[in-house]
C-alpha cells in the first residue's frame, strides 16, 4: 500500500487553513483537487511548449500536438479503449453526453422509440434526453431504485421491448455513492441491440474502468474529478458507432473539405473537436491520469473503502443521523440526514470548523424525491483524506446537534 500520510504532501491546497482551521476537504464528488505533479505539467506546456495545434509546421506547434495526442493516448490506455481514435475530447462529461445525444441521438431515434435512464442519474445524463424525447416524440423509462438506493434489475429488464433504442445510465451514483451492475445491464441491452452509454465521472477516479471488458458504446468522464483540470473531459465511442454519427459542432479543423456548396467532415476523433480544443487542460488530463496509475487505481480504491467502512461506523454512533444510500457495494460517499437540522445548516457550521462538504440536491433530484428528502450532506472521500480528517467531521456534526438541539 503506497503511504498515504506522504502522497497527502502533493496537494498544496491541503495545507491551507479555513479562519484558523486547517481544511478537512471533503467535497471530491464534486471536484477532486490537484497535485503538484499535474500544476508543475500545466506550467511547463504554457511555458514551453504552448501553441496551437495541427495548423502550422514550427517547432511550437509540432510539439503541441505531440503532446495533446499523447495525451488522448494516455486516456485510451486509461479506460483500455481499442484504438486512440475513439477517445474525443470534451468539455466533461456534461458536453460528452450532449455530443452522443446530439450525433447519435438526434440521427437515429424516431417518434415512439423508448430510452432507458435509472432513479439514480445526475441531471446531466436526464435533461439531454428529455430535450430529444420532446423534439422527436419519443418516450423516458426509467429504471427504480430500493430503499438501499440499489437499482431493481429485474424492473430494469421488463422494460425493454421493440420500441427499446438507447439505454444511458451511471456508473456510480454522485449522490449516494451506489455502484451500479453496468456490465450485466450492457450484456443485457445488447441483447436486443440496444446501445449503452455510461456516465463514468464517479466511477473513474475510484476504480479501474475497461470499455472493452464492460462493452459499453459509449463511456464519458471529467478530468476535475480525478485530479485534473476543469474545462476538459472526454467520450469513449465505438469506431463504428463514432463514424455513423453526425457533428455536434462545425467549425475549423473537423473538415476535410469546405466549399460554399458543401463540406465533408475529418475522419474521428477529430470530426468532434471543432476549434481550438482545450490544449493545456487536455496535457493536464493526461498528467493527472499518469499520477493516479503511479499510485495504483487498487490502491486507490482500497484505501477509499477502509474510509468509507470507518466513517460508516462513526456515522452510525450519531443519534439522529440516517445515512441515505446504503447499497452492499458503494465508493467512498456519504450522504446523510440528521433529525430536525436542515442540510444547509449543516454544511454552514461545518465551514466554520473547516470541513467542506456538499450539500443540497447535487444534481440527482429525482433521488431526493425517492427518499422523500428535500437534500442531504454529502462527505465525499478521495485516497489523500485520512481517518483523522473523518474523526473531524464527525466532531463536527456532534458538534452541529448541539448547537440545534
Amino acid at each position: 500500500m503506497p503511504d498515504m500520510d506522504r502522497i497527502r504532501t502533493d496537494f498544496p491546497i491541503l495545507d491551507i487553513k479555513v479562519g484558523d482551521k486547517p481544511l478537512v476537504y471533503l467535497d471530491n464528488a464534486a471536484s477532486s483537487q490537484m497535485p503538484q505533479q499535474v500544476i508543475d505539467r500545466l506550467v511547463r506546456y504554457q511555458t514551453a511548449q504552448h501553441a496551437n495545434i495541427n495548423r502550422a509546421v514550427h517547432y511550437l506547434s509540432e510539439v503541441a500536438t505531440l503532446e495533446y495526442e499523447h495525451a488522448r493516448r494516455r486516456v485510451q490506455q486509461f479506460v483500455n479503449a481499442q484504438e486512440d481514435r475513439e477517445i474525443i475530447f470534451t468539455s466533461g462529461t456534461t458536453d460528452s453526453i450532449n455530443l452522443v445525444m446530439h450525433g447519435y441521438g438526434r440521427k437515429f431515434i424516431e417518434a415512439g422509440d423508448e430510452i432507458i435512464l435509472t432513479t439514480l442519474e445526475h441531471h446531466s445524463n436526464i435533461v439531454p434526453w428529455q430535450m430529444l424525447a420532446k423534439e422527436k416524440g419519443a418516450v423516458i423509462r426509467v429504471v427504480p431504485i430500493n430503499d438501499a438506493g440499489e437499482l431493481d434489475i429485474d424492473a430494469y429488464e421488463k422494460l425493454f421491448n421493440e420500441h427499446t433504442k438507447f439505454v444511458s445510465l451511471i456508473h456510480v451514483s454522485n449522490a449516494l455513492g451506489t455502484i451500479n451492475p453496468v456490465k450485466q445491464m450492457i450484456a443485457y441491452a445488447h441483447q436486443h441491440d440496444v446501445p449503452v452509454l455510461i456516465d463514468g465521472a464517479q466511477a473513474t477516479p475510484h476504480m479501474t474502468v475497461d470499455v472493452q471488458d464492460l462493452d459499453c458504446d459509449f463511456y464519458v468522464f471529467s478530468a476535475h474529478k480525478l485530479c485534473g483540470p476543469t474545462g476538459i473531459g472526454m467520450l469513449y465511442g465505438k469506431a463504428a458507432l463514432l463514424e455513423a454519427m453526425q457533428p455536434y459542432k462545425g467549425g475549423g479543423d473537423m473538415i476535410a473539405s469546405v466549399t460554399f456548396e458543401e463540406t465533408t467532415y475529418a475522419d474521428i476523433p477529430h470530426k468532434f473537436e471543432a476549434g481550438t480544443p482545450p490544449i493545456a487542460a487536455a496535457i493536464g488530463f493526461g498528467a493527472a491520469i499518469d499520477y493516479l496509475c503511479s499510485i495504483g487505481m487498487d490502491q486507490i480504491a482500497a484505501h477509499e473503502l477502509d474510509l468509507l467502512n470507518y466513517a460508516t461506523e462513526q456515522m452510525h454512533a450519531i443519534k439522529g443521523a440516517s445515512i441515505i444510500g446504503t447499497a452492499a457495494h458503494k465508493t467512498a460517499v456519504i450522504s446523510f440526514t440528521l433529525d430536525g437540522i436542515h442540510p444547509h445548516d449543516i454544511g454552514t457550521l461545518l465551514n466554520e470548523d473547516g470541513v467542506a462538504i456538499r450539500t443540497g440536491h447535487h444534481c440527482a433530484q429525482p433521488v431526493m424525491h425517492r427518499f422523500n428528502v428535500p437534500a442531504t450532506s454529502r462527505a465525499s472521500f478521495a485516497f489523500y483524506n485520512n481517518k483523522t480528517e473523518v474523526d473531524a467531521l464527525i466532531a463536527g456534526i456532534r458538534m452541529v446537534q448541539k448547537v440545534f438541539l
